[in-house]
């Protein structure tokens, strides 16, 4: 397992070197002179020359590849055009909203999705699995702006069960401002995974230990739990843990809406300003959250499955 794990991390720094290259081309040479955006196109040459100076703009390509990657290693992206700010602590600052929504939506929306696709696969054929695919098809088909904006105009404004926007940093005070965000994540998020799993699930179902089993006489709920469930995991823990990298960035129409000041907002609010470092950074760290989630996935499947070899 070690010698795997060691091997299997050497392994991404090429693939981390690929990202990086790829993520510099398309902000420091395809997208043009960033002086020019943050000045305007008839600003001073000499202001626009003492900017590129201080960004290090001037310096040839392979160095300032040379320093991206040394800022990938320290952290620190430097300071965003817009704000002036540290952009390493504009990210600190922004994670706790950022997961206090992402992390109880996607373990209530997880859970909630394994336990309805274990029961639509034990009802398979029947009323109560057609209901539940239909139901999950309406609500993968309606947008998530559509529920945003139904939940802040019926639930927060005309009922009042909710605020409709806003966010405190005290823990209690904070629960009732992202009440609302996690029942949206989780109204767009279920359909998806209830037939995602349920899939799953069923193609277990007609595989030869599965007929071994019932013929031995074990009960069908014995045989659903025990054995399908656990040997479809694989593509459960696949989906699971590649959409955990993904939770940095929370919901960028969530936090923009709700007024948020996570991640996603830091975001939307960079791409609005044209403030490239704080892309940039983004874009990168969501980058290698995805690669070492790919590696933790590989991991998990040898605990999962134990038909799964490391090599």
């Amino acid at each position: 397992m070690w010698t795997y794990l060691v091997r299997k991390m050497i392994s991404t720094i090429p693939i981390i070197l690929g990202v990086a290259l790829i993520i510099f081309v398309l902000f420091n040479m395809i997208g043009g002179d960033p002086t020019y955006q943050m000045l305007g196109k008839h600003a001073n040459p000499k202001l626009i020359a003492e900017l590129r100076h201080e960004y290090g703009f001037d310096k040839p390509k392979y160095l300032q590849f040379v320093n991206y990657l040394k800022q990938i290693v320290t952290f620190d992206y430097g300071r965003s055009y817009a704000t002036k700010q540290k952009i390493s602590s504009m990210i600190f600052n922004g994670v706790e909203p950022t997961l206090s929504v992402a992390v109880p939506a996607f373990i209530i929306t997880t859970l909630m999705a394994i336990t309805m696709g274990l029961i639509v696969a034990y009802f398979r054929g029947t009323w109560i699995d057609r209901i539940v695919v239909i139901f999950c098809v309406i609500g993968m088909s309606v947008p998530s702006l559509a529920y945003i904006l139904f939940g802040q105009y019926f639930l927060a404004y005309k009922v009042g069960l909710f605020p409709i926007s806003g966010y405190e940093s005290v823990l209690p005070n904070r629960i009732e401002f992202v009440l609302m965000p996690i029942l949206i994540w989780f109204s767009v998020s279920l359909g998806y995974d209830v037939r995602f799993f349920r899939t799953a699930i069923l193609e277990e179902t007609n595989q030869d230990y599965v007929r071994t089993a019932r013929a031995k006489g074990l009960s069908e709920t014995k045989v659903l739990f025990k054995h399908i469930l656990k040997n479809s995991m694989v593509p459960i823990v696949t989906n699971v843990v590649i959409e955990i990298p993904l939770l940095i960035l929370g919901s960028f129409l969530l936090e923009s809406f709700f007024g948020i000041p996570g991640l996603g907002s830091i975001t939307i609010d960079a791409v609005h300003n044209s403030d490239f470092p704080v892309i940039k950074a983004m874009a990168t760290i969501v980058s290698i959250l995805y690669i070492f989630g790919n590696v933790a996935t590989d991991i998990i499947y040898v605990f999962m499955d134990p038909r799964v070899s490391l090599k």
